[in-house]
């Protein structure tokens, strides 16, 4: 009974969040701050969303849904291991640490060009450039996990006779996982970024980008900020789903 409770009080301070942005939404609308040309009331942008999902909308979020997990699942395959092998060795972080900070603080939309390029304007140029974006900070974070393992577990490990592959595979990896959670969250978050923008201005047919310039090009502005509160439901609800994966594999971090 009480985890039932505790479990509708989540979610009713879950909902504060959505409540007060369409009040101050409504408010804004209501009060006329905002002319109506420009800001269309929250009710009829959710109208918007429910009429247009079976219009295109619907499918649109699914092709960018598979482009985002593309990217990300490129980016995680590529740079949790890679991350894990430069962490593992401080010599070895340090010697590259100058290309991995001045790649990660190049804004992913300068890249646009060089990887129209290489690749055209197809899905793999949209689905590269992201996977690129979100490869540089998973490979990141999980290295610098890695080399920032708790040094007592370490020693303690040490002490009793680890060798330093069982050192590395039952304590540094797992003192590791936190911190490459926060990697593979900030990582399809960015990939999803990258996605919509390259669906904008990367030659694209479908997408939520797509529909988002499309709208502003036509002065939908329903559809456009409906599709904009969709792109961001898929973001968060991405973030929801790496958050459950590490509350439940990594539940013992801070122990």
């Amino acid at each position: 009974m009480q985890s039932d409770i505790s479990g509708w009080r989540r979610w009713g301070y879950m909902a504060i969040g959505p409540l007060a942005l369409f009040l101050i939404w409504y408010g804004v609308f209501a009060a006329g701050l905002v002319t109506p040309k420009l800001l269309p009331s929250p009710v009829r942008t959710l109208q918007a969303i429910w009429e247009n999902m079976g219009a295109g909308l619907g499918q649109d979020f699914l092709y960018t849904l598979e482009r985002t997990l593309h990217a990300f699942a490129l980016a995680a395959l590529l740079g949790v291991p890679l991350g894990i092998v430069v962490g593992a060795s401080e010599k070895v972080y340090r010697s590259i640490e100058f290309l991995i900070d001045f790649f990660r603080s190049t804004p992913a939309t300068a890249m646009f060009p060089l990887f129209m390029i290489i690749f055209g304007l197809g899905d793999f140029s949209k689905i590269s450039v992201a996977a690129f974006a979100a490869f540089l900070v998973i490979l990141f974070n999980v290295a610098y996990g890695v080399m920032h393992a708790r040094p007592t577990r370490v020693l303690a490990a040490r002490v009793m006779g680890a060798s330093r592959l069982r050192v590395f595979k039952d304590v540094m990896f797992y003192e590791s996982l936190p911190q490459t959670f926060i990697g593979l969250r900030t990582g399809v978050s960015m990939a999803l970024v990258v996605i919509v923008v390259a669906e904008m201005f990367i030659g694209s047919d479908n997408g939520l980008g797509k529909r988002i310039i499309d709208s502003q090009i036509t002065f939908d502005l329903p559809q456009l900020y409906g599709t904009i509160l969709v792109s961001g439901i898929l973001g968060y609800g991405l973030n929801l789903v790496f958050l459950a994966a590490e509350k439940l594999l990594v539940h013992w971090s801070g122990r």
